[in-house]
């Protein structure tokens, strides 16, 4: 009886994790649109991005582009606030990294929430 107890209590502390990391009601998604000079080399940036995305709030991400233009980019960026989302997006190190990944001109943003 004991080891299924643990194992029930081990099962529910991994559920309570997975379930951490998922959307909350008050959650925001990020949308960006902007265009790039080469999306090889911005897309290997914006990987490279990564652990500052996290520590900024990040959560979850996804990056697409057109198919009649693949250097038009739209990606999705998830965050539990949208302080954290604007935080994020007027930052001067996001800014500097956009400029050196080949980004031209203003980038479209917009916020969402369900």
């Amino acid at each position: 009886m004991k080891v299924k107890n643990r194992l029930f209590l081990s099962l529910l502390a991994m559920l309570a994790v997975t379930l951490s990391g998922l959307a909350q009601a008050e959650d925001v998604r990020m949308f960006v649109r902007h265009d790039v000079a080469d999306y090889g080399v911005w897309k290997k940036g914006y990987d490279n991005y990564a652990p500052m995305q996290k520590k900024a709030g990040v959560y979850f991400k996804a990056a697409y582009r057109s198919v009649d233009n693949p250097n038009d980019v739209t990606v999705i960026h998830d965050f539990h606030s949208l302080e954290k989302a604007k935080a994020f997006a007027d930052s001067a190190d996001l800014k500097a990294a956009m400029s050196k990944l080949g980004v031209k001109g203003a980038p479209q943003i917009w916020y969402t929430t369900k």
